[in-house]
């Protein structure tokens, strides 16, 4: 599927609303596929995106291409840029698009009715050509494709902490001890001393 309106109607629906960013990740996705030469939206596991950001960025990348965390076939480097990184698993080609820096002011360019830089942005970047819309640059991942990808049904336990690390993302020490990633300390989180109050009854939805 590579009918733009259709693909925006798709990310549109998860937000009840269409914002720019959505335009950018969705025809960042169609472009990238086709520069390596992928059909999407994929149902296999040969495209593997890295997005750099999260947010409505990431679902215009989703509904474009079928790539999801939940597939294992997006993932997230959190660096807060609107750029992402498609990998040809079968391949190990990758590329890596970004939005150009004078995407905000073209935008007015190509939606001149539009006063605010907002629907500026929105309207143009969904007739923009790619080659002002997008940078786009073969790279090499840092890390060989089979780690970041990982084995199924791979478990082990932190001797620190107790609890099981999967898909390789252990650390092992030089005794041989395996650590998770917080306990080898790089944790996002310090916990506290004081025990979780736990809710008394089954949460409901409302």
């Amino acid at each position: 599927m590579t009918d733009l309106q259709a693909i925006l109607e798709i990310s549109a629906a998860r937000h009840r609303h269409l914002c720019p960013r959505q335009v950018l990740g969705a025809r960042m996705g169609v472009l990238a596929t086709a520069v390596l030469g992928l059909s999407v939206p994929r149902t296999d596991k040969r495209l593997l995106i890295f997005t750099e950001t999260d947010g409505c960025f990431a679902d215009g990348l989703e509904a474009a291409t079928g790539c999801a965390m939940g597939h294992r076939t997006l993932r997230l480097i959190d660096f807060g840029k609107i750029a992402a990184t498609f990998v040809d698993v079968k391949t190990e080609t990758a590329v890596r698009l970004a939005p150009r820096p004078t995407v905000r002011e073209l935008a007015h360019h190509y939606a001149p009715a539009e006063r605010k830089a907002y629907y500026a942005q929105l309207h143009g970047y969904q007739i923009m050509p790619d080659s002002e819309l997008f940078s786009v640059q073969p790279v090499r991942l840092t890390m060989p494709l089979r780690h970041l990808i990982s084995r199924a049904g791979v478990r082990v336990v932190c001797v620190a902490c107790g609890e099981e690390v999967i898909n390789e993302r252990e650390l092992v020490q030089a005794d041989g001890r395996s650590l998770c990633q917080a306990c080898a300390g790089m944790a996002y989180y310090t916990a506290d001393s004081y025990p979780a109050r736990l809710p008394t009854t089954t949460p409901t939805d409302h």
